[in-house]
């Protein structure tokens, strides 16, 4: 593992799983060679989530939101709705979809492995 270090000033924000979303890579993956992973997200402006409900294939998951807001759906919980200072935990393999989300939304997400699979469920 070697040090990794973000600055702001160098933020560049890319696609990635999700079209209504912007990734921003904290530089945990390099680090750690894939092991972790830390991404910034933030909501695209005038794009709501169109995504199905899904599982990821990873050992770790863990979501805290910095502005704005998202309502999920999780199996087995139903809606939640996470603001800005809201954290989940998303035990691997939970069933869950984003329903929606606030323009401004901006969140952290930190993964176990850094590079994981998504599986779309039916229904």
């Amino acid at each position: 593992m070697k040090l990794s270090v973000s600055h702001v000033d160098d933020a560049e924000f890319t696609s990635g799983l999700r079209g209504f979303f912007e990734y921003r890579d904290l530089g945990i993956s390099d680090a750690t060679d894939g092991r972790f992973g830390a991404h910034v997200i933030r909501a695209v402006p005038g794009k709501q989530a169109i995504g199905d409900k899904h599982i990821h294939k990873l050992e770790f998951q863990m979501v805290y939101v910095l502005k704005g807001w998202v309502k999920f759906w999780y199996e087995g919980t139903g809606e939640v709705t996470l603001k800005a200072g809201s954290c989940v935990h998303q035990p691997p393999g939970i069933q869950h979809q984003e329903l929606a989300h606030s323009d401004d939304l901006e969140l952290i997400e930190i993964i176990l492995p850094a590079d994981f699979d998504t599986l779309e469920v039916e229904g």
